[in-house]
């Protein structure tokens, strides 16, 4: 539940926020950062921000945590200008750097002690919140091993137990399943759904894995260049990017069956049916949007997979290939036809912008300076509502 501050509009809220970062003499015009961002992430959402290296990501979630000025535009966080009210943002968001730093020789439970009290919470409170959210994360079985023992998944792990000990109303995790085995990737998504759902809790993720975001986000906004080129659901960007493009649906039945393929061709959206790779599995080419029941427009794989459904054929799988993250990504970055940009140019437009920046992520991490290599003390540093952070 919302505890003030612009309880009926979004959690987060850019409006044409740019950041430029001096070069090292006057007639250098220096590094743009973010260009014109403007995106909103609603409470109870998770809204990833999806990027390559140095596209501005770490330069965003700085601006937005108080911790660098934006040149122009404006941000609200919880009705917050991080800005001119930093400590007031602070106090209501956890934040998850991309690096987190912990005092490797204390125990998990006295790390995150040590940060209730920085932030001002009572002894009695701090002990019950650190256990509570050590149990939370699934670490309550390491809470007197020391966190140099931790591999990088369980430090990941504490560190949203760390953001969420001041129990804030919006969290910022940067980069949280880099470096983490597939088996800790897994839990480390199902938590952040479970505790966007349970909590109701605003959630940005930054990341550049577009198969984590696509798993766990209800809307994506895709980076480059310091700007925003899109943003919505996976399904409205695929629809909007790839508009009546045929579809590639593959259907995995129970059993081979030729007549399956019969009836598959016989329907008026199919255009063609093909063998897949094994023989309980074809691939059908469809038009885009085929009209339903009522003749509303109706996915094809949904109508599809009716059909056969309605015919008596099992069927066990069945995708939509060509419509995912990856293949969004792709055409906007990368251009999907073969002698071709990304339709609207958006490639040449991405690499225009990209012009002249540092790579490999030097964008962030030279424009956020020395806050960039002790944001992860820094977090800790956050105040929580004792005000000055003791």
């Amino acid at each position: 539940m919302a505890r003030g501050g612009a309880a009926d509009g979004p959690a987060i809220l850019a409006r044409e926020l740019s950041k430029r970062y001096p070069g090292p003499t006057p007639e250098d015009p220096g590094t743009l950062a973010v260009d014109r961002l403007t995106f909103e992430v609603r409470r109870g959402e998770i809204f990833g921000l999806l990027g390559p290296n140095g596209a501005g990501k770490t330069t965003t979630i700085l601006m937005l945590l108080g911790l660098t000025e934006p040149t122009s535009g404006e941000a609200r966080v919880l009705g917050h200008d991080p800005a001119r009210e930093p400590l007031a943002v602070k106090r209501r968001v956890g934040y998850l750097p991309d690096s987190v730093g912990f005092y490797d020789d204390l125990t998990a439970e006295e790390n995150l002690l040590y940060t209730a009290d920085l932030n001002g919470i009572a002894a009695d409170e701090a002990a019950r919140r650190a256990r509570e959210r050590l149990r939370e994360v699934g670490l309550e079985y390491a809470r007197h091993t020391r966190v140099g023992a931790f591999s990088r998944g369980m430090r990941q792990r504490l560190g949203v137990a760390d953001a969420l000990l001041k129990d804030p109303e919006v969290l910022i995790l940067d980069e949280p399943t880099l470096g983490i085995d597939p088996e800790g990737v897994r839990d480390m998504l199902a938590l952040i759904r479970e505790l966007a759902g349970r909590r109701g809790l605003a959630v940005l993720v930054s990341s550049h894995l577009l198969h984590q975001v696509q798993e766990i986000c209800d809307r994506v906004g895709i980076f480059v260049g310091g700007r925003l080129v899109a943003a919505g659901r996976v399904e409205e960007l695929a629809a909007r990017l790839f508009g009546g493009e045929p579809v590639e649906v593959e259907v995995r039945l129970c059993r081979a069956d030729e007549r399956a393929r019969d009836a598959i061709a016989k329907l008026p959206f199919v255009r063609d049916v093909r063998p897949g790779d094994d023989p309980r599995t074809l691939r059908a080419t469809c038009e885009a949007r085929a009209p339903g029941a009522g003749g509303e427009p109706d996915e094809p794989g949904a109508r599809l997979a009716r059909a056969l459904v309605e015919a008596g054929f099992d069927i066990v799988g069945l995708s939509v290939r060509g419509r995912g993250l990856d293949d969004i990504y792709h055409r906007y970055f990368e251009g999907a036809e073969p002698g071709r940009e990304a339709r609207g140019s958006l490639a040449g437009r991405a690499r225009s912008l990209d012009a002249g920046r540092p790579r490999d992520g030097a964008a962030d991490e030279a424009a956020a300076g020395p806050v960039g290599a002790f944001v992860g003390r820094l977090r800790r540093l956050l105040p929580g509502k004792g005000g000055d952070g003791r």
